[in-house]
């Protein structure tokens, strides 16, 4: 009954999302500046995060904004994430991905994503975190008639390490 030669369409993997965190430590200039590169990067509006408990060490207080985070979905995300992954020359550690399928790795230079230099901005570093999913994870997340995804049709480790490798020729190291 079934064709051979067809593979199971809900099988795919896609990008659900791309999260871009640049945490700068502390409140004021310096943490606008970097909303500024990261509205440049990503054509959106980036959100401020705040710190949860003071350490003095580092001199944050409590609920002072330390950092900035933009969520970029679609076709977007993919082109971003192209350039993210060209600074690291397509090679990523086996410990940055995690059990649940999703992926994550940082860069120090915001200007090695193709974003001139601005001698006023300054340079900032940026992490990258992507969420991986499969067709029908609509299920577990939506209002009405909510359900479970199953084992099999979850994203694994193994299943992100083969899909980064598939799509972007990408080298794993142990």
């Amino acid at each position: 009954m079934a064709d051979e030669g067809k593979s199971n369409p809900m099988r795919d993997i896609k990008v659900d999302k791309l999260i871009i965190n640049c945490c700068v430590g502390e409140s004021g200039d310096r943490l606008t500046r970097a909303a500024r590169v990261l509205e440049q990067l990503t054509g959106q509006q980036p959100v401020y995060s705040k710190a949860r408990y003071t350490l003095r060490t580092f001199g944050i207080r409590r609920n002072e904004k330390i950092a900035v985070h933009v969520t970029v979905r679609g076709e977007k995300a993919l082109e971003i994430l192209e350039r993210g992954l060209k600074v690291k020359e397509y090679e990523l550690n086996a410990r940055n991905f995690s059990e649940t399928g999703n992926f994550g790795f940082g860069i120090n230079e915001h200007i090695d994503l193709g974003i001139k230099y601005d001698p006023t901005t300054g340079i900032y570093g940026m992490d990258f975190f992507i969420c991986l999913t499969r067709p029908g994870a609509r299920v577990a997340k939506r209002k009405v008639r909510q359900g479970r995804i199953g084992k099999a049709h979850k994203v694994t480790k193994e299943d992100s390490i083969k899909w980064f490798q598939d799509k972007f020729e990408g080298v794993v190291l142990a």
